[in-house]
C-alpha cells in the first residue's frame, strides 16, 4: 500500500481525502475477498472476481455514486499494479461503471441574477470590482478559477474578446459582453487604478484590497452575502452564473457546438445537459401556463 500511496502522491498529485479514499476502496476489496475465502493475492484478482465485488457492493446500501468512485479506486490499484510490471493486464479495464442520474444544475432567472447584482454597494470601491466579476461570470460563463485568474493582458477590447486559460492549461476565447465590457472599465479607471498593487499581481485583473489577485473562496463569500441581502433561497455558488449563462443561451436558440466552445467543454456530451435544463423550463412553462395542464 505503500508504493501505490507514493504512486498516487506523486505521480497523480491526488489530494489527502482522495489518497485516504483511494486506500479503502482497496481494503474493501481486500475485505470481500477474505469473506468470500478467496485465497487469491491482488496481481490473482481476474475480471469475474471484480464483477463480484461490485454486486457484493451494490447489495449494500452503498449508492451509485460511491459505487462509482470506488471503481476509479480500484482502477488506479490495478493501474498501478500494471505500470510495476506485478500483473500483465488490469482486470479492472472492463469495469461498467453504474448509471448515474443526471443531475441538472441549480439556474437562476435573469430576474434573480439582476436582483443579485442589484444588491452590491456601488458606494464601496469593492462593489464596482464586484459588479464587474459578476457581469464576467454571467456574460461569458466563466469558472471561478478562470476569474480570479484573469489577466488585462487577456482582453481585447477592441476585439471584444479575452483569452481564457481553462481546465488541462487549455485557452479559448470568450466573447466579451457588452455589460461586462462596460463594468470592466469603470473597475479598471475608478478602483483598480487607485490601489496599491503588489509586484506580483501587476496583470491581474481583479485585485482584493491589499494589492493581490482574489481568491475562489474570496468570490464564493461574495455572493453567498449577496444572496443573502437580496432575499434569494436557492443555493447559489460562482458556477451557478455559468450554468445560467449555458442555460438561458439554449433557451434562446443558441447553437449547442458554439456553447459547447464558449464554455470549454471538451465533450459536446457535456454540454448537452443544458438541453434537459431547456426541456425542463419548457415542461414547467407547460404546467404553470397551458389551460389543459
Amino acid at each position: 500500500m505503500k508504493g501505490f500511496n507514493a504512486y498516487l502522491r506523486l505521480e497523480k498529485s491526488l489530494s489527502e481525502n482522495t489518497l485516504e479514499a483511494y486506500g479503502h476502496d482497496v481494503e474493501l476489496l481486500s475485505k470481500f475477498l477474505e469473506e468470500k475465502k478467496y485465497n487469491l493475492t491482488p496481481d490473482k484478482v481476474q475480471l469475474a472476481n471484480l464483477q463480484e465485488f461490485l454486486a457484493w457492493i451494490g447489495e449494500s446500501e452503498i449508492g451509485p455514486r460511491s459505487q462509482a468512485r470506488i471503481i476509479s479506486g480500484i482502477r488506479a490499484f490495478f493501474k498501478y499494479m500494471l505500470m510495476e510490471d506485478m500483473i500483465q493486464q488490469s482486470p479492472a479495464d472492463l469495469l461498467e461503471l453504474p448509471k448515474l442520474p443526471k443531475k441538472l444544475p441549480d439556474v437562476l432567472s435573469i430576474e434573480e441574477i439582476d436582483a443579485l447584482i442589484n444588491a452590491i454597494d456601488l458606494s464601496k470601491p469593492e462593489g464596482q470590482r464586484n459588479k464587474a466579476m459578476l457581469e464576467t461570470l454571467y456574460c461569458c460563463g466563466l469558472r471561478v478559477t478562470e476569474l480570479v485568474g484573469l489577466k488585462i493582458t487577456d482582453i481585447s477590447f477592441d476585439e471584444g474578446y479575452m483569452k481564457v486559460i481553462g481546465k488541462g492549461n487549455k485557452q479559448r476565447l470568450v466573447p466579451l459582453g457588452k455589460s461586462a465590457e462596460k463594468h470592466i472599465r469603470i473597475y479598471l479607471k475608478e478602483v483598480r487604478s487607485h490601489i496599491n498593487i503588489q509586484r506580483d499581481s501587476q496583470d491581474v485583473l481583479f485585485l482584493n484590497r491589499n494589492g493581490k489577485g482574489m481568491s475562489r473562496v474570496m468570490v464564493f463569500l461574495i455572493i453567498q452575502k449577496l444572496k443573502e441581502k437580496a432575499g434569494l433561497h436557492k443555493k447559489i455558488s460562482p458556477h451557478t452564473f455559468r450554468h445560467s449563462f449555458a442555460t438561458h443561451l439554449v433557451e434562446g436558440g443558441a447553437d449547442l457546438r458554439a456553447v459547447q466552445e464558449m464554455l470549454g467543454h471538451q465533450s459536446i456530451t457535456t454540454t448537452e445537459i443544458y438541453t434537459h435544463l431547456d426541456r425542463e423550463y419548457l415542461r414547467d412553462a407547460i404546467l404553470r401556463f397551458h389551460p389543459r395542464k
